[in-house]
């Protein structure tokens, strides 16, 4: 029996397909993933220790003698060896950020954070997935899967809000040589994201940390009087010069973009900021390129 997918999960995987399908030079690094890597049906082509047969080279010392081909040896003066591929398929577990601040946009006609970085994990997704590797939700019990179902699966979940104001990658044992991916505006509690991300560094893992921003979060283009509230709406402050405040809030905000940067630099993970003003297209470019990276 089939199941349902959860209210705008297909909307959002076609949105994320549309995304991919709209990027001729991320398609084609794509194919060419999923023609020469063997992860289940396909694979990245590198010696190991799988069944398929991928090239020939010449011996060399240390060499087994049970590995030397020895028919193809005797055609010519030089002693080969049979080079089969590597199967162990790759895990990739996305975090993409649904706390109340991530719902913010400054204009109607942008997305959401929200659904930017949802839209982003779930491109993602679609093109690993297209190269044979498994992915998954670091918020969801379930491992990391291969498949057209395991994507409309993420992307029900990814459709659920968080009641948190600020959002902090979860804790969970992640698979060995499993990549991280999380998406985030990251403007929560310092503290408690660089705890999480350093502990997670900590044991191995490596990752990417993209920051979501809508532009007007930049550019801070208030003045006069406003009125600021907290994402769930329990702190609010007015100010009648909000233009004297631009500065410090400015320089607050280099100032955490500088702690991720510096914190990606010191655990080998790979750090971006992504305004939502911004197509979509660059930022997944970005972020396929770096998990290939590794």
């Amino acid at each position: 029996m089939s199941e349902t997918p959860p209210p705008g999960a297909v909307g959002l995987r076609a949105r994320a397909e549309r995304a991919a399908a709209g990027l001729p030079p991320l398609l084609a690094i794509a194919e060419h993933l999923a023609a020469t890597v063997v992860l289940g049906e396909h694979g990245r082509r590198r010696a190991g220790i799988g069944d398929e047969f991928w090239q020939y080279r010449p011996a060399h010392a240390g060499d087994s003698l049970r590995d030397i081909d020895w028919r193809r040896s005797g055609r010519s003066d030089v002693t080969f060896v049979r080079e089969k591929e590597w199967q162990a398929a790759q895990s990739v577990l996305f975090w993409s950020d649904a706390a109340r601040a991530m719902s913010y946009t400054g204009d109607r006609s942008r997305p959401s954070k929200a659904e930017r970085a949802a839209v982003l994990a779930l491109a993602a997704a679609v093109l690993l997935n297209r190269g044979g590797e498994r992915v998954g939700l670091l918020d969801d019990p379930r491992p990391p899967r291969h498949g057209a179902g395991q994507l409309l699966h993420m992307a029900g979940m990814m459709t659920a809000d968080s009641p948190a104001d600020y959002g902090t990658p979860p804790e969970r044992h992640v698979p060995d040589g499993a990549r991280l991916v999380f998406l985030s505006d990251f403007l929560g509690d310092w503290d408690a994201i660089a705890e999480r991300l350093s502990h997670t560094a900590g044991r191995g893992v490596r990752g990417v940390l993209v920051q979501v921003l809508d532009p007007v979060e930049e550019a801070f283009p208030f003045d006069g009087r406003t009125v600021f509230e907290s994402p769930g709406g329990s702190i609010r402050f007015e100010t009648l010069r909000a233009s004297g405040l631009r500065q410090a809030y400015l320089d607050r905000l280099a100032a955490r973009k500088e702690r991720l940067a510096d914190l990606a630099r010191r655990t080998g993970w790979r750090f971006r900021t992504h305004h939502t003003g911004d197509p979509a297209q660059g930022a997944l470019l970005w972020l396929y390129t770096a998990l290939e990276a590794g």
